[in-house]
């Protein structure tokens, strides 16, 4: 016997052995009662949401002959403000759908280029074409913090008021956009502004 468990040595063996197994099962139970939940696993809440974006001036995307990206820019107008990088691949996927939605000529399509080489994302746009009316580069990647972001791509709804509508985190599938971004974007549009 252990003198300072009052445990026998054996007994404690077994404890320590099935101790990880035992923190294991909890967790996967956790993940499966997760799993089975129904809820949007990618809808990821923002604190951002109602409140207006976070000041941003950034600068143009040198060689676009577009405007950067400045929150002056959203008054009066429903901005869909898309958070991309040329070096990732989901922006790559999401691209077609944000070309589409750029089609729409009730909102402004801008885009926040995330700690990219303006090479690069000119390359990027120049390959599979520019979706975007004003793209402003955040090299450093200061501004995606103050916009919340946890990675790209992220896609913010941005209303008349200046203020955050939604925030879709993850890339925009034809899906997705008909389902969730643009019902958020016609909520966004019929507030009169």
């Amino acid at each position: 016997m252990s003198s300072e468990t009052g445990m026998p040595a054996p007994a404690r063996r077994r404890l320590i052995v099935l101790l990880p197994l035992v923190i294991f099962l909890g967790l996967a139970g956790l993940f499966l009662l997760q799993l089975l939940s129904g809820r949007d696993v990618s809808e990821v809440p923002s604190a951002l949401i109602g409140l207006p974006a976070p000041q941003t001036n950034l600068p143009a995307l040198e060689g676009t002959n577009l405007a950067g990206l400045d929150s002056k820019q959203f008054a009066g107008k429903v901005t869909l403000v898309n958070v991309f990088a040329s070096w990732c691949a989901p922006c790559r996927e999401e691209h077609p759908v944000l070309l589409a939605l750029s089609q729409d000529k009730r909102f402004v399509t801008a885009a926040l280029n995330y700690k990219d080489e303006p090479e690069n994302a000119r390359r990027f746009l120049g390959e599979l074409g520019n979706p975007f009316q004003a793209i402003g580069v955040d090299e450093a990647g200061r501004a995606a913090i103050d916009w919340g972001v946890y990675g790209v791509p992220e896609t913010f709804v941005v209303g008349k008021d200046g203020k955050i509508a939604y925030k879709h985190v993850g890339p925009l599938t034809a899906e997705s956009a008909r389902d969730l971004l643009l019902p958020q974007i016609e909520k966004a549009l019929a507030v009169p502004g």
